[in-house]
């Protein structure tokens, strides 16, 4: 097993593996006696993404873990091929000249893989935003030199909207603070395509979810600002929260657990989906039409 410099996919991969253990039981040192390894240091490593995990020893981890499910083993090896291969998405190759961090470069790598992601936001999110509210979106944040690099990004975050329908699509659960719908995003009419889109997206898809946080509910759990939660079908949540120069993911325990109880608070506070979609429909006719 090789040294290698982390990237998210062998973070994926290593978290995945530390679930596996601790379904299974072991402790870290127990797990990297059975698996023959040099020590709780070197278990650690692979846990953390810094060392890479071959097909031989991928088996060994079957074994002692007792993981027996083929679904879960044609997973992990999945996981670990992108590991070892650093292989970029469709995405990255299409938009490359759009991503300028690693760390939106790492997103774009999570948001792909990941069977769910569970949002609080106080603008509607990239996945379900239309055309034009994303252009008034990514044009006033004054992050790109000329319109050409605002289009670039723009069609970036509508080829993302793909993962809403393929065949395993995404499931997408989202919690908007009423000041997303009622903040004019370009103009009264980009508002209203963007609102009808929310009440679209939801009837055609059952797994997109609109909630409403509005006004009335007053101080509440994502009072100190929005972030999200990306859920995987092997391995651990990641948190998600943007600043205005990088973005921050948080994969430990304590912080995972602090969000899901920050979304379970929200969705209790908010409006369920057929009042959301009342509410929704009534800002429509009130306001921007």
């Amino acid at each position: 097993m090789a040294e290698a410099r982390p990237n998210v996919h062998r973070r994926r991969l290593g978290s995945a593996l530390r679930s596996l253990r601790m379904a299974a039981g072991f402790s870290m040192e127990d797990a990297a006696e059975r698996l023959g390894l040099p020590g709780k240091p070197a278990l650690s490593k692979i846990e953390n993404g810094k060392q890479r995990v071959s097909g031989l020893g991928l088996t060994a981890f079957f074994q002692i873990y007792g993981v027996d499910s083929e679904d879960t083993r044609a997973k992990i090896k999945d996981m670990v091929s992108l590991a070892a291969a650093g292989k970029r998405t469709n995405l990255l190759d299409e938009y490359k000249d759009a991503i300028r961090t690693h760390e939106f470069e790492d997103f774009l790598n999570l948001e792909g893989i990941a069977s769910k992601a569970e949002f609080y936001l106080h603008i509607v999110p990239g996945l379900l935003q239309t055309q034009e509210y994303a252009t008034a979106i990514v044009d006033g944040s004054q992050k790109w030199r000329s319109k050409r690099e605002v289009k670039h990004f723009v069609d970036l975050r509508m080829a993302r909207q793909r993962a809403l329908t393929r065949a395993d699509p995404i499931t997408v659960l989202c919690i908007l603070d009423e000041g997303a719908l009622r903040r004019v995003v370009g103009a009264p009419e980009v508002m209203r395509g963007q609102l009808q889109r929310l009440l679209d997206v939801t009837e055609e898809h059952k797994h997109v979810a609109v909630q409403v946080l509005p006004f009335e509910a007053g101080a509440h759990a994502g009072i100190d600002g929005p972030f999200q939660l990306l859920h995987f079908q092997v391995g651990s949540p990641v948190a998600v929260v943007e600043t205005m120069t990088s973005s921050v993911y948080l994969e430990e325990d304590g912080d995972i657990g602090r969000y899901e109880t920050a979304l379970d608070f929200l969705r209790v506070k908010s409006l369920d989906g057929q009042a959301s979609r009342r509410f929704i429909h009534e800002l429509i006719k009130d306001c921007y039409t």
